[in-house]
């Protein structure tokens, strides 16, 4: 991958380019050696803003984290029926995913290896948690069909959604920036269509 140029060097870039080396090599596999060649910059300096990768690490897996759980406090998740707030949940969630594609795809690839990783992951269960309640009160309300254990339905929604950050690319042949690709909006539609059409009761 190209290099920082050291006279644009800040902790964001580090953040940035630490994001991209963890994706590219694995968090396992990354070094300070690593991310020094990439950022263009020498370890010391590194050290000087963070003590070691895991730091990095947990800054990216946070902002990740802080956005997902971010769309749970906004007005239309705590107002209206369950299956419209979750309706719009999973449109935040796919709006997120896209516009922190690199964070989010850190964060589903986190193994649990180190401190960090594991509360990575447990954040990520209380997350999904979160949202499977959401489904569970819709089904609760009768907005939701019956035949589809929640549980089951759940795992698919999140696992149609995770899928996205293999394939959606903001410049690539699917995203907004690819010719003849699928907008943001378009693939949020998308997702909804599919998840809500396969769920929700027939009227």
């Amino acid at each position: 991958m190209s290099t920082a140029k050291r006279d644009t060097y800040t902790p964001e870039t580090l953040l940035s380019v630490a994001v991209q080396v963890f994706i590219e090599r694995g968090y396992d596999g990354t070094s300070m050696e690593h991310l020094s060649k990439a950022a263009g910059i020498s370890k010391s300096s590194i050290y000087h803003h963070v003590t070691g990768k895991e730091e990095l690490l947990r800054r990216a897996v946070s902002r990740a984290l802080d956005e997902l759980f971010g769309i749970l406090d906004e007005e239309h998740a705590r107002v209206g029926s369950a299956a419209e707030r979750l309706e719009y949940v999973v449109r935040r969630m796919v709006e997120v995913l896209m516009a922190e594609l690199p964070y989010v795809t850190l964060l589903l690839r986190v193994r649990g290896n180190t401190g960090t990783e594991r509360w990575a992951l447990e954040r990520r269960r209380e997350f999904d948690h979160r949202v499977a309640d959401l489904l569970k009160a819709a089904a609760a309300e009768g907005d939701v069909r019956a035949d589809v254990e929640v549980r089951l339905a759940t795992r698919l929604v999140f696992g149609m959604i995770n899928s996205i950050v293999e394939w959606y690319r903001p410049d690539g042949p699917h995203g907004s920036g690819g010719r003849g690709g699928a907008g943001e909006s378009e693939v949020v539609d998308a997702v909804a269509r599919l998840v809500f059409g396969g769920l929700r009761k027939a009227s």
